[in-house]
């Protein structure tokens, strides 16, 4: 079964409302569902660990897959590999008018990544029957869904659609809806759902969806542990540091996602010819402090994440079996212009020095480029004005070696054994009280490139120093 537009023409012939209002989409997909019991702040939890579920574990396994997309009030989707490659259309309110631009990357240090200037979708007029709560439609040929929430204060829900019989009546909706506001919308959407051709609507899909979306959200959110008075202490130590964990991973994200809109907002708003220079300039400023600021709360959740991990496991205990081959010169090549712009915020440039003809290592591209950025942020952020960082990757021996070093009298090992100035912020986090600076302890720092190949040496005045393996 497939989400059925063949008949459009003839539903909507039968319509007599004047414009339907995206409301009764998401009534119609809520059809049938129990009511919920959530407030807003735990639905909208539940929201964004299933765009997070479906675009990592749904989307991003076949690199080939096209299709389209539909979302209101606001661009849902954020992974740009998922966005490249996917038609949209998204409604947003009258006051963005003119922000949300087609081919407008969605997160910050796409720069890097020529194609992800593929991603477009169009911007749509809100209407006051519209509602504000969150939808989102998607089909490719392998996965259909629909997302949305809805519900009184106390009686909120999220619901998740992927029966192919709902899916046509809420595509029909919106057909029907952009036949009377933008016929020439309604046209390409109905081509584009036939350029897809034959979908195949996989029946577990649901059955794999919901076990993941638990998954994430115990990762994500505090939990409460009830425990017997007869609990030894070493066993309340655990449950109290996943507790503490589990806080940190949810902070980040609720961290990253209002800056991940604001960039949004920001690099649309860039795209105008009718900015003066100084406006042009301080959204500059915003749009770097975003992208820096939204890296670094990912790198703390990628290590909270691996923290909460038990000890022992396949992937811990064998880091490689996770890995795939990885072209770090040509990585380290994207990242030199964006880079360069972080830095001269700062007053500081940048050597960039790479051997010729190297061969591949064995780590995760993404998120080494995340990690990559973490330690150039770091290692930069104490330098004086006026200094130079100097980035070399040459071979040694069966590994090769990327070093960050500098003239500067104080640019010695950043991640050295934390000084009186620097406390501990659980197993994770260091921080400095006189300066505020918050950053990744070195244990933390070690384990996160340790499970993405690398090997991270002591502290050293020359610099920081890291091994990758060659492939």
């Amino acid at each position: 079964m497939m989400p059925n537009h063949d008949n459009w023409d003839s539903d909507n012939d039968n319509r007599t409302e004047p414009q339907l209002g995206l409301s009764q989409v998401r009534a119609c997909l809520a059809e049938g569902v129990p009511p919920g019991h959530s407030d807003d702040d735990g639905a909208r939890r539940q929201w964004w660990a299933a765009l997070a579920t479906l675009q990592e574990d749904f989307l991003l396994g076949n690199p080939d897959q096209q299709g389209i997309w539909l979302a209101a009030p606001l661009p849902a989707l954020f992974e740009p590999r998922v966005l490249e490659r996917l038609e949209g259309w998204v409604w947003a309110p009258e006051q963005l008018e003119g922000l949300l631009t087609p081919r407008a990357p969605l997160l910050p240090g796409l720069e890097a990544r020529p194609q992800a200037s593929n991603a477009t979708f169009q911007q749509l007029a809100l209407e006051e029957n519209d509602g504000t709560d969150p939808l989102l439609i998607v089909i490719t040929a392998e996965v259909q869904v629909a997302l949305c929430l809805d519900g009184t204060a106390t009686a909120r829900r999220l619901v998740v659609r992927f029966d192919p019989s709902v899916l046509s009546q809420a595509l029909s909706l919106v057909h029907a809806r952009l036949t009377a506001t933008d016929p020439a919308s309604a046209e390409r959407l109905r081509t584009s759902l036939q350029t897809l051709g034959s979908l195949n609507s996989q029946p577990d899909l649901g059955l794999r969806f919901w076990p993941r979306l638990a998954e994430r959200l115990s990762s994500m959110a505090p939990s409460v542990t009830l425990q017997t008075l007869a609990s030894p202490p070493d066993q309340q130590t655990l449950t109290e540091l996943s507790s503490e964990l589990a806080l940190l991973e949810a902070l980040t994200h609720e961290v990253r996602t209002p800056l991940a809109t604001i960039r949004t907002l920001i690099r649309s708003l860039l795209r105008r010819r009718d900015l003066s220079e100084l406006v042009r300039q301080r959204l500059d400023l915003i749009d770097g402090e975003c992208s820096e600021q939204i890296d670094r709360f990912g790198l703390i959740f990628l290590a909270a994440e691996l923290q909460r991990q038990p000890p022992g496991t396949e992937s811990e205990a064998n880091p490689s079996s996770q890995l795939a081959r990885t072209d770090l010169s040509q990585l380290l090549l994207q990242l030199k212009d964006l880079w360069e712009r972080q830095l001269s915020r700062r007053q500081v440039k940048l050597e960039l020095v790479i051997q010729s003809g190297l061969p591949e290592v064995l780590s995760d591209p993404a998120r080494l480029e995340t990690m990559l950025g973490g330690l150039m942020d770091r290692y930069s952020r104490g330098l004086p004005a006026g200094s130079t960082v100097r980035l070399t990757l040459q071979p040694a021996g069966s590994r090769l070696k990327l070093q960050l070093s500098s003239a500067a009298e104080n640019a010695t090992d950043p991640l050295a054994t934390e000084d009186d100035n620097r406390r501990a912020v659980g197993p994770v986090l260091s921080w400095n009280p006189k300066t505020g600076n918050l950053q990744l302890s070195r244990q933390a720092t070690e384990q996160l490139l340790r499970r993405l190949g690398g090997r991270l040496t002591g502290p050293s005045r020359s610099g920081l120093t890291v091994f990758f393996p060659v492939y």
